[in-house]
């Protein structure tokens, strides 16, 4: 097995690595109650998922 010749210098290191970074969570609105939500994810303040209700409505207990 070959070995490198010279030593690889840090920036050429750094800018192998550029495209190594966190992305911003995307964000859209719901259709039904306007909240912000993920993509292809339940809604968590209407629970609906492609217009349809996939879990039922939460009450508050302490209501009760």
């Amino acid at each position: 097995m070959t070995v490198p010749k010279r030593r690889q210098s840090k920036m050429k290191g750094r800018k192998r690595r550029t495209h190594y970074f966190d992305k911003p969570p995307v964000v859209t609105t719901c259709p039904n109650c306007n909240e912000p939500v993920q993509p292809h994810m339940v809604c968590p303040s209407c629970h609906i998922y492609k217009r349809r209700q996939v879990l039922p409505p939460t009450e508050n207990k302490a209501e009760s």
